[in-house]
Parts: C-alpha cells; structure tokens; sequence
C-alpha cells in the first residue's frame, strides 16, 4: 500500500527551560500552535516544559520565536532547545498531554500579586468569584508557597484536599480559559474559606469574616491575617495607641513598621514617590519598598518608623489584601475606585513572636501569636513554604537591572517572597553546591547548573524554632529543585547553628563540606552576581565575621580571586568592652574609644547614667573581655554613643540608621582635616585605615547632625583613598563593596562616585542583598571555585 508523504511537513520536538510551569504556559502553547494550523502535544515535566509541533518549516520557525518573545507575563523562558524528528502524518490536532514524572530541572515561578482580569471578577457584583478572597488564575497567585513537589501539579500543592466544583472544572480542563491549568483554581463553592478566630480558639460572631475585620481594626484591635508565606499582625496606622501596643506585644520598640496602602495615590499620602518606586511598587512581586517620607507622616502617624526619613511601603497582593480596602471603600462595584487615593493605612508587619520565625499554620497561629493578636483572620489552605515580605530601594546611582522600573536600579535589603525561588544566573557550569549562610538574617543557596537559587529569608538563628526553621527551608529547597547537593558550604564560624547544619547533613550525605571565611563570602557574593571571574579588590563592611586569625573581622581589604582570597588590610581595630554585648550598647563603643584616646575621665561623665560604666572602664583598664574589632559596623556604633544619637540599640543597626538621617538632614560637607591615616605595617604586610583621629574630633562635636555629617565625609574619603591605593598597587581596577554597612545610601552613593571619579570600575550587590542575606550564594560560589580548583 502506499502512502502519500507530504514534502512540507517537518516536525521538531522542542525543550523548553526556565519558569515555564504554574505560569499558564502551557495554554499559551496550545493556543499558539492551534491558531498556526500546526498538530503534535506539550506537556510538563521535570525540565520544564516539552513540545512536538508538526508543520511547514516557515511556521515552526515562526512558532518557535514567539515562544520566547510572547510568552506569558509571568513566564521566563531561559533556553529552548530544538531536535529535527520524523513527522507524524497521522496527527493531526494539538493537545495538552498530561505531565510526566523525572528529574527535575526546572524551577516553580514565585507567588505574585492578583492580575487586573481577577480584580475585575472580584469586584463584579454578578461574576460567581465577586468578593472571593482565593480567586486566581495562570497569571496571578501563590505558586512556590503552595509547592510540595515538581512537576506542577495540583495533586503536588496544598489544593490537593480542595475537589474542583463543576464549574471550576470545565475552566481548569478548557485549553481556551484563563484558569486552564490554574492549580490554585477555585470558588466560593469548592475552595478554602475564610474564618475569623478569638485568640483562645473559640470562631468569632462574624457573618462576614471580612466585613468584622476591618470593623476590629477601627476599633484599635490587632488582628493576626493568614497571607500566602505566613501571617501579618495588622493594625490601623492612624490610631497611635494601636501602633503602640502592636510594638509592646511583639517587644519591638523602635524598629520601623512597613504600611500597606490600596494604591499609589494612597501611598503619595504618606512618601515621595518617583517613576522607579512606583514602578516596584506595582510590579507583580508587590514587595516593601524604602521611600523617603512626606513631612508630615510622623505628626500624623507616630510610632511607624520613628527617628527615620524613610518608610517601608507596600500595596496589597492578596484578594484578602484588596477586600479590605474594598470593604473600607463601602464595597463599590467594578474596579475605579482602585484609581482613587483610599484613606485606610494598615501597619503590615511579620506576625512572629520577638526573634522567632514567622509563623505559618493555624495552630502555631493559636499558640505564638494568641498574646499579640486580639483577633485572627484565617484560612484553611495550608502554607508548605514559610516566605516573608521582600524589602528592597531604588538607587539612581545604581546601573539599571532587569527587576526595576525607570530611572534607577534596585538594592536588596531582604529578597523573599515574589523573587524567590527565580533563579540568579551564573557564568559558568559545576556541581551542584548547597550553603548554608551564616547566623544573622540567614539564607541557603542551591546552585544548579549556569543557576542559583537563593532561599527565603529565615532570619537569626538565635532559638530553636529559626534553627528548625532552616533545616526545613534546606529540606525544601532540595525537594523542589530535586537536586542533591554534591556539596556544602558554610561560614568558618564553627559554633553558627547553620555551620553545624551544614556538617551534619554533609555526614549522612557523605559529601565534603567546605568551611568560607565570612568576608571572602560577602565580595564572592558580588562577583557570583555579576559574573566577575578576574581578580578584585573587594571591601567588606559589616557588624562581624570570624577572621582567620580567630579575631572579629568587619572592616576588612582583600584581593579575591574565586576560591582564594587575601587580607590586604582592615581597620584599625577598636575593643569591644563585655564582647558582643558591645554590639547592642553604642555607649560601650564609645567608652571604648574614649579610654583608647586617654579620655577615661571624660567617659564617666558622659555616660554617669549607666550604673556599670566603672565596671566598663575597669574592663578596658585590664584589657578583659574587651576583644579587638576590625567593624566598621561598630565604628558606626562608636560615633553614634559619642555624639549622643543612640546609646543602646533595640533593633540591628539602629545607631548606623540613626546616624545616617542625621547626616541627609545637615546636608553635604568637607571631611574633617587630619581625620584619619593610613599605616603601612611592614611586619604584617597589612594597610591599616585608622579611624581615631575623626572619633577624637567627634567626641569634641556638641552638634550631632553636624558631627554625623562630617562622620559620613570623612568616612567616603578615607575608605576611598584606602581602597584606591590598594587598587592601584596590585594593578586591579574593578572594586566590590559589600557588607551590610553598605545598605547606608550616604556611605554607599559617596563612596561608589568617589571610585568612580578615580577611575575605578566599581561593582555592588542588587540582586541579592549585600548583608548576611546574600552570604549563602557567595559560599557556593567560593565552594564550586574550590571544587573546579580540586581542593577536595
């Protein structure tokens, strides 16, 4: 018998990676290639997503361009890969083949705001989803919060329990539909539901959960809302007495609040907005973003972020979110009230008991949070990943990226929920590396092939409940990727929760762990991000990180090159009077220079307040218990006690923010003449930048605007000379600064123009923070260099 073969018709099956699954991809093909006349299936599995497409070659062709370039909103399609098979004559439709089990080489996009058709069914009076605070669709909701396993399925989220109505089956089954595929898909009908909870337990009187919320929120109550990643403890900003008992119950008194606002005319209300900020803060990751304030926000809403000039804004990213400002607007129908500026503001900060992790289920609600809320707004879909709030700000100075708006590039201060777990590209291929990050505001890194993927935030590992914390972020993050690491790396601190972790998981994997210095990890991280492989000078200014001289490091010079690393200088070391108790009282810091400048007289009239100063003095007169310090983080700490702007800090960096304000307040100035030097030791080898001649001036300054001020310039100079100098003798022109000293807008901007000014090509974090946040992927990054090099 013959067969007539038609000489046009080719087929290709086509790999296609990157986030390419729970983003609606899938119909996005189908729709394609239907419209194109072409036969063959797409399915998802472990790599991503697989096609057959069958056809003339001008249309597969065409087909395969707009693949990349007209893919879903939320899709990031890294590579396709094409492979000529035979054609099928026998195919003649296209269709949706379901998924297929095996390793995993792909990743779960992020969880994302509500899209603009959603919003538009939510507040439809006559649309089934009107007021449903579970509505989504392939372009919007949770995705990696909901994950167990990949491929993405519904049968692998927490919507497993959650039977699809009639209704909600025929869209998820329609190719055509925008919830085709949607795992999370539901309706009032068939999906979670919303309860409103006293604190013992016991369901509050509320025919409409919603509608009750907001009512106790007016009335000053603190409410305990279940979100995506965890819970938010909320609270209306207007009311000072809310704000105030919000901050007794979390035992947090100083520390800014972000706020919530319904839209950006609302959020214009309270900050100064630019192009960019606006831009961020409409994006689909929806996170916290640094504004600076309008003049009047403290007078009117006092206690958010007292002592500061910025503030943390957010806009809703839930359909929860959104029904409470709807329900506050008086529940108008359609969408343009959302254009108009809405007068509730809600404090949203992480529902966690003081120096926990955030909490995630409903019982742990019921038992962390039952003395803080006054009421808690549930939901019974399940949280797998614990996913915080994103914190990040726009620089100008910055060079543009790809997650930013319009005139600026953007700064990580906590990359979270919305960005993770989107990969980070990397310049070159290797084993697959999991690192375990530090102790303060820890995260892991799992790095994959040209990827890495840097976890949640999960914050100091300083009790039980962080620790296990970070074992199950490990645990997941190796699930969902389905890669075991063939090896770990971890900070040279040996007693760090997370160094232990990483020892003990690489004993029963039976794999080498790989110990990195904490400050070759911080310039590592830079160089990891923006694919630097040739040598750099790198600064690395934080709090602390164990030297390799058993000291605490912070203020550190070194030439990095991959896995090796050299200490070309630090700063002149300051005594940390009671060790790292110092860390938290400036006071101390500032004894401690005062006696090193034979000023100990000085010291006990300054600080006769403190019934230990004696007992402080007499320390540093017997040398015990007074380690030496490179920090600059706690040089910060010295000029803050010594100008009066804080003495004991209640939250991480308070003193440095403090000075910071201060210093944008004054406005520009003329570093301070003789304020520092810089020694070359011939012993050790070592530049040494010493800082005291400026704290000597600054203990003489009676205004402590002025004195932050000149501390700020004479900083920028120094370190820029110190740095310059150590480029220009080792013959390298590309510079990295890094640590968390560097989230200081004055020291950074100043600092990066000063290098830029000498020729210098100067590289910062962006994309992943420059603070212990970003660490992990420093490590893996140090670790593959190490395992490319054959250390091991």
């Amino acid at each position: 018998m013959l067969m007539f073969v038609d000489p046009t018709r080719i087929a290709r099956r086509l790999r296609v990676r990157g986030v390419v699954q729970g983003v609606g991809f899938r119909p996005f093909v189908y729709r394609f290639a239907t419209q194109l006349g072409l036969a063959g299936w797409v399915r998802n599995d472990g790599c991503g997503v697989e096609i057959e497409i069958h056809g003339s070659e001008p249309l597969l062709d065409a087909f395969t361009q707009c693949l990349a370039t007209e893919a879903p909103p939320l899709a990031r399609v890294d590579a396709i890969e094409p492979e000529v098979i035979p054609p099928d004559l026998s195919r003649k439709d296209f269709v949706i083949l379901p998924s297929v089990e095996g390793g995993v080489a792909t990743a779960i996009g992020p969880d994302v705001t509500v899209c603009p058709s959603c919003l538009g069914e939510l507040f439809d009076p006559d649309d089934r989803r009107w007021r449903y605070p579970f509505i989504n669709c392939t372009h919007c909701g949770p995705r990696y919060t909901i994950t167990r396993a990949l491929p993405y399925d519904r049968a692998r989220t927490s919507m497993v329990g959650f039977i699809q109505c009639p209704g909600c089956e025929a869209e998820y089954h329609h190719p055509g539909d925008r919830r085709f595929h949607a795992e999370p898909n539901a309706c009032p009908v068939c999906g979670p539901r919303l309860s409103l909870f006293e604190p013992h337990g016991v369901r509050a009187l509320a025919r409409d959960p919603v509608a009750e919320t907001l009512r106790r929120l007016r009335l000053g109550e603190i409410v305990a809302i279940k979100g995506l990643g965890g819970f938010h403890l909320a609270c209306d900003a207007s009311l000072p007495d809310s704000v105030a008992r919000l901050r007794v119950r979390k035992r947090r008194p100083h520390e800014p609040l972000a706020l919530m606002c319904a839209n950006l005319p609302s959020v214009a209300r309270w900050a100064q907005l630019t192009a960019a900020e606006a831009a961020i803060l409409e994006s689909p990751e929806r996170p916290i973003v640094l504004l600076r304030k309008q003049g009047d926000l403290d007078a009117i809403l006092p206690g958010v972020a007292p002592g500061l000039d910025e503030v943390g804004m957010m806009l809703p990213y839930t359909p929860l979110h959104y029904l409470l400002f709807h329900e506050a607007a008086g529940r108008p129908a359609g969408t343009a009230w959302l254009a108009a500026a809405q007068p509730l503001t809600l404090v949203m900060t992480s529902a966690n008991p003081h120096g926990e992790p955030l909490v995630q289920g409903n019982d742990e609600a019921f038992e962390r949070l039952g003395e803080i809320a006054d009421v808690l707004l549930m939901h019974d879909r399940d949280i797998v990943v614990r996913c915080d709030d994103s914190v990040l700000r726009v620089r100008t100075d910055l060079p543009a990226g790809s997650e930013q708006g319009a005139g600026g590039g953007i700064q990580f201060l906590r990359r979270s929920r919305g960005f993770t777990p989107l990969s980070l590209p990397l310049s070159d291929t290797g084993p697959a590396v999991l690192a375990f990050g530090a102790h303060f505001k820890a995260s892991l890194c799992l790095v994959r092939g040209r990827e890495a993927f840097l976890s949640q935030h999960i914050g100091g590992l300083d009790n039980p409940e962080a620790c296990a914390a970070l074992d199950e972020a490990a645990e997941h993050l190796q699930t969902i990727l389905a890669v075991q690491p063939e090896a770990l790396a971890h900070d040279a601190h040996p007693d760090y929760y997370s160094t232990r972790a990483a020892l003990a998981l690489a004993e029963r994997l039976g794999i080498p762990a790989i110990p990195v210095q904490h400050h070759h990890a911080h310039i590592a991280a830079v160089c990891a991000e923006h694919g630097i492989d040739e040598p750099v000078i790198g600064l690395a200014a934080d709090g602390v990180g164990l030297g390799t001289d058993g000291m605490p490091w912070g203020g550190e010079l070194l030439h990095v090159q991959g896995a090796v690393f050299r200490r070309l200088g630090h700063l002149s070391p300051l005594p940390l009077p009671g060790g790292d108790r110092a860390a938290h009282e400036p006071w101390r810091m500032a004894c401690g220079v005062l006696h090193a400048l034979g000023r100990r007289d000085e010291a006990i009239m300054r600080f006769a307040a403190r019934p230990n100063v004696e007992q402080v003095l007499g320390m540093l007169l017997r040398g015990a218990r007074c380690p030496p310090t490179t920090s600059l983080g706690r040089c910060f700490d010295a000029a803050a006690g010594l100008l009066g702007v804080c003495e004991v800090m209640t939250y991480e960096g308070q003193a440095a923010m403090l000075l910071e304000v201060l210093a944008r307040r004054f406005g520009a100035c003329l570093p301070l003449p003789g304020g520092y030097h810089i020694d070359s030791r011939v012993e050790s080898g070592l530049s040494v930048l010493n800082l005291y001649p400026m704290l000597a001036q600054l203990a003489d300054e009676d205004d402590a605007a002025r004195g932050a001020a000149h501390f700020h310039a004479t900083l920028v100079e120094a370190l820029s000379q110190w740095i310059s100098d150590a480029a220009y003798a080792s013959g390298t022109r590309s510079v990295v600064l890094t640590g968390g000293c560097f989230h200081n807008l004055v020291l950074a901007a100043g600092l990066r123009h000063r290098l830029l000014a000498r020729g210098l090509q100067v590289f910062e974090a962006q994309h992943v923070p420059p603070g212990d946040g970003g660490l992990a992927f420093g490590q893996a990054w140090v670790a593959r260099a190490a395992l490319r090099q054959g250390w091991l």
